[in-house]
């Protein structure tokens, strides 16, 4: 503070009355208490004076009636109040700074000097408190003295700790007596503490920086590590909490990309970062930027360095698009007055001080490249200063200074009462009146009308700015600036759905500090600004929309470039709905669509859409161009993947739309795999002769069985296979440079064949491959000779074995072969067998899956009762309890079978036709469900996305907006409890009648 104004003293000063009688006795009993134990007779002599005095109890009752802490302050500190009622406030606060310096400017202890700044923090607090409520400091004043308390300790803490550096050897400082000169430390204060506006409670924003230029260290190697040490010591020396208390909570996340660097940055780094990747929000937090501790000449040297990136003198329409944004995340409204007094937000909330530190710093941004006399720090003095330059009325400005006035008179007030940092009006009554009286009300309605007034003037003035720009708030504000959470944002977010608001602000805030290659470029970045409200909006209405966010997030980092996207989806905002809906509906779609983003670009074809082509409608032909390309095996087996997978990826987006179901998609998600395995295997057979050669007169077959082998794959299906190999002749090895025996042949080819299959690359996996169908099981060889096939068949198979074989079918290899293994495998379907038997292993199979797998949940389609496992085993029953008679009746698709039963009198065509449309029914919804969760279906956590889709795949007839989830789930369980009964009525109910065979089948489930 000036040391050359007249002394102020307290003896004519006003105090507000205090809000707590009882606090305020029990405040003078503890002085007086402190008084009688003082050793000092003098003191003990004053003490007593000042409490018996009018101003002394005033002074008293108004400090402990309205705050806990600074009576405990006030109590503590006898000798400190009686200098400053004595000397006044401005001579003693000079003179607590200047021992300050005397005391501990050359101080070697650590631990003493922590002490002694946290007793200098207290005097100080307390000062500037009764100066501040007393009225006899402007806030300019206030906001001064809090700052050179600040200013002060940060810089007897950095030049003890470059002291402490020189003398362990770490670096060479050129003046040990001055250890800051010329040491290459820069600690810049930053937000309030650069604009000297420090509020009362105030976290300090710091900056530590280090010239790697001007840095002398004899050892280079540990220059890093040396001053991270140094800004982690700074930061404990003023934050650490001891018996004394704190300095100034303080805060580095202000450094450039602080989620993704040191405490302490290279001067050269963040000159890189800032040329490169800096912010417009970052520009406008440097206005304040001011060296206060360390080598002073070195950090004016950096600041000036950034003048061109701080101050642009040539703005393009999206620079000032950019700026503007700063501004329009805020939802500002004019004249509709929606605050609230109670709880409200001061800093950040409608009309608080954050609007009029904007209003100054946006419009800094855009003028001050040109013009120089809007280059200042603190707030108000900038405001005067584009009023000055003609870009700010007058009548604005002063309303502007009014406001700011008042509610950093009130944030005091708020602060004051615990230490806390906090901008928020008590929530309840009771806290509003404690606020009022300690402001010096005696009524709280007008303190309320008083602070809706000044909001309202600021919120008129904030709106007013940019007014001609479309606000980027979407819902409400959307602020990803600067380093805390934005309370209006965590509110908008939570609103919209997301369950972890501050993750989802980090990982936006993130894409906007460029650490993907897709946001590095300005217009990238520019171009996200006006996207994100927009994005969010459509990730919030995913079933998961924090889900949604991370593979949007895994999504933009997979991004070679942003630009082309962004402005793709600017273009076409429904291919942003689309890309939100897939990466938050739709896991499978979505790790397919983060491996290839491009994908986006074949969604804008105008064939996207068209209808799914079939095997004889050029899906094969394309398959051939894509692996035209191959130059090798490896290059085969990466653009199988890719081909197949963006196929399924198309099929996904036509189910998410509503285009197709999972019902009508199952043939083509199969003509996929018909198309890639056999290709495949090929492949894999020539590339495996080029070692082993081949078996003389061998051959060998892939087939196919569950839902490939019945051609209703899902999206997320694994392929049930079983290879079939036969040797024509006496062959006992292959001919090629490593011989093999057929059987270890043939496995090795499976083996190999499985691997090509199912080995994780760039693209996924092409299919997981489950081979447990093949005969015995995991017990048997991967490969299996035709001979053996028949010969378990007729002698070792148990009957679900039989069952698996109705949906068999050969895909790939011999053609000669392929014709013998489906007869065989017709053969065994048509063999006669007993039928009460039969009816028995049905049943019995049937309860074993249940009483593992049963579930209540109808949603769980596949064990469910009356689910796809009832109607596909009743389907079985019938083909092999008729096949004998009646062998018309086999067919591989569920479907298809019941009709045949039908038609051939084994099955009630009524009954028939209602468990194909159940079955197709419960295909629709799986298939939608294998898209849009991870497991199976909560019931309880189904969101309005959700519900429409699946609405839409269940009933594809109805509006799915009239369908709510009970009425569904109702209609559900009703359909599943039919397909049950028919179930039983035809396989269950007769099988409890029979006698169980004497030996019972120890069944392994596949």
């Amino acid at each position: 503070m000036p040391s050359d104004l007249p002394a102020v003293t307290l003896a004519t000063a006003s105090f507000p009355r205090p809000f707590d009688p009882e606090q305020a006795a029990l405040g003078r009993e503890r002085w007086l208490q402190q008084a009688a134990a003082a050793t000092d007779p003098g003191l003990k002599e004053w003490a007593e004076g000042f409490a018996a005095s009018a101003m002394g109890r005033a002074l008293i009752d108004a400090v402990c009636g309205n705050s806990q802490y600074l009576r405990q302050s006030l109590t503590r500190e006898l000798a400190f109040v009686r200098r400053i009622v004595e000397d006044g406030v401005d001579a003693t606060f000079a003179a607590l700074m200047a021992s300050l310096e005397k005391e501990y400017g050359q101080e070697r202890a650590i631990d003493r000097l922590m002490t002694g700044l946290r007793v200098a923090k207290r005097r100080a607090a307390l000062l500037i408190a009764l100066a501040d409520i007393a009225g006899l400091w402007t806030l300019e004043q206030v906001t001064g003295a809090l700052t050179d308390t600040a200013e002060t300790a940060v810089r007897l803490a950095a030049a003890h700790l470059l002291r402490r550096a020189g003398e362990a050897g770490t670096v060479t400082l050129p003046d040990p007596q001055r250890p800051w000169v010329g040491s290459g430390l820069i600690v810049l204060g930053m937000g309030k503490m650069g604009g000297r506006e420090l509020n009362y409670s105030s976290d300090i924003d710091l900056i530590v920086l280090y010239d790697d230029a001007v840095v002398q260290t004899p050892q280079p190697d540990n220059l890093a590590r040396t001053f991270i040490r140094i800004a982690r010591d700074l930061v404990r020396i003023m934050d650490e909490h001891t018996k004394d208390g704190y300095v100034f909570r303080t805060d580095l996340r202000l450094r450039p990309d602080p989620g993704a660097t040191p405490l302490a940055v290279s001067v050269s780094a963040a000159e890189i970062y800032y040329a490169s990747v800096g912010q417009n929000w970052e520009r406008a937090a440097m206005i304040k930027a001011r060296a206060v501790a360390g080598d002073l000449e070195a950090g004016a040297n950096f600041l000036r360095y950034l003048e061109p990136f701080i101050w642009r003198r040539n703005l393009d329409f999206a620079a000032i698009q950019d700026i503007h944004s700063i501004k329009r995340q805020i939802n500002a409204h004019k004249g509709h007055r929606e605050v609230t007094v109670n709880g409200h937000d001061i800093k950040v909330g409608r009309g608080g001080i954050r609007e009029i530190e904007f209003f100054a710093q946006t419009q800094q941004l855009i003028f001050g490249g040109r013009d120089t006399r809007v280059r200042i720090a603190p707030t108000l003095r900038a405001n005067r200063a584009l009023c000055e330059i003609g870009r700010v009325p007058l009548a604005t400005v002063d309303e502007l200074e009014e406001a700011y006035n008042f509610l950093r008179r009130v944030e005091h007030r708020i602060q004051m009462t615990n230490d806390q940092q906090t901008h928020r009006i008590p929530e309840d009554d009771a806290g509003v009146a404690h606020l009022a009286t300690f402001l010096g009300y005696d009524d709280p309605a007008n303190f309320r009308a008083d602070l809706l007034t000044q909001l309202g003037r600021v919120e008129d003035r904030y709106a007013e700015l940019f007014e001609e720009a479309p606000s980027l708030s979407g819902p409400g504000n959307l602020v990803f600036t600067g380093t805390d959470d934005d309370p209006g944002t965590v509110k908008t977010l939570s609103g919209m759905g997301f369950q972890d608001p501050s993750r989802v602000i980090a990982v936006v805030s993130s894409w906007h500090r460029g650490r993907y290659r897709a946001t590095r470029s300005g217009r990238a970045r520019e171009l996200l600004t006006e996207l994100t409200p927009t994005l969010l909006t459509q990730l919030a209405k995913t079933p998961a929309p924090d889900a949604a966010l991370m593979n949007f997030d895994s999504f933009l980092e997979k991004l070679p470039a942003g630009v082309g996207l962004f402005s793709l989806f600017v273009a076409n905002p429904w291919l942003m709905e689309l890309a939100a809906e897939i990466l938050g509906t739709a896991p499978q779609l979505a790790a397919t669509l983060s491996r290839n983003p491009s994908l986006l670009d074949a969604v804008i074809s105008p064939d996207f859409f068209d209808t799914l082509p079939g095997t004889d409608s050029g899906l094969a032909a394309d398959h051939a161009r894509a692996l035209a390309a191959a130059r090798d095996f490896e290059d085969a087996l990466t653009l199988s993947r890719r081909w197949t997978n963006d196929q399924r990826f198309r099929a996904g987006t036509h189910i998410l739309r509503g285009i197709t179901d999972g019902d009508r998609c199952g043939a083509f998600l199969a003509d996929l795999a018909d198309i890639v395995v056999p290709d495949l295997a090929a492949r894999v057979e020539a590339e495996f002769a080029t070692r082993h050669g081949r078996i003389p007169g061998g051959a060998w077959v892939v087939v196919a069985m569950g839902k490939l082998g019945s051609r209703q794959l899902t999206i997320t299906s694994d392929i049930d296979l079983i290879v079939i190999y036969d040797v024509q002749g006496d062959a006992r090895m292959s001919d090629g440079p490593k011989p093999l025996s057929p059987n270890e042949y043939y496995i090795k080819l499976t083996q190999r064949l499985t691997n090509a299959i199912t080995a994780p690359m760039a693209d996924g996996r092409l299919y997981e491959v489950d081979m447990r169908l093949r005969p015995s099981g995991n017990a048997g060889p991967l490969a299996t000779a035709l001979d053996a096939f028949l010969q378990y068949q007729k002698t070792d198979a148990w009957t679900w074995e039989q069952m698996a074989l109705t949906r068999a079918r050969v895909i790939g290899g011999d053609p000669a072969l392929a014709e013998r293994v489906a007869t065989a495998i017709r053969n065994v379907l048509t063999a006669p067998r007993d039928p009460d038997k039969l009816l028995w292993d049905v049943a019995d199979m049937r309860r074993r899956i249940d009483k593992e797998f049963g579930t209540k949940n109808p949603w769980n389609i596949k064990y469910a009762r009356g689910g796809l496992i009832d109607i596909e085993f009743t389907a079985q029953y019938l083909q092999l309890r008729h096949g004998h008679e009646r062998p018309e009746i086999l067919h591989i698709g569920t479907a298809k079978a019941l009709r045949n039963a039908a038609r051939t009198g084994a099955l009630d065509p009524a009954i028939a036709a209602e468990l194909e449309s159940t079955l197709r029914l419960w295909r629709r919804v799986q298939g939608f469900l294998r898209l849009t969760t991870a497991g199976v279906l909560d019931p309880d956590q189904v969101s309005p996305t959700l519900l429409a889709g699946l609405a839409r795949a269940a009933f594809p007839d109805r509006d799915p907006a009239t369908v709510d989830f009970a009425e569904l789930d109702t209609t559900i369980r009703s359909i599943a409890a039919r397909a049950h009964a028919h179930y039983v009525a035809l396989v269950e109910e007769p099988a409890s009648h029979l006698t169980p065979p004497a030996s019972q089948q120890d069944l392994s489930l596949p």
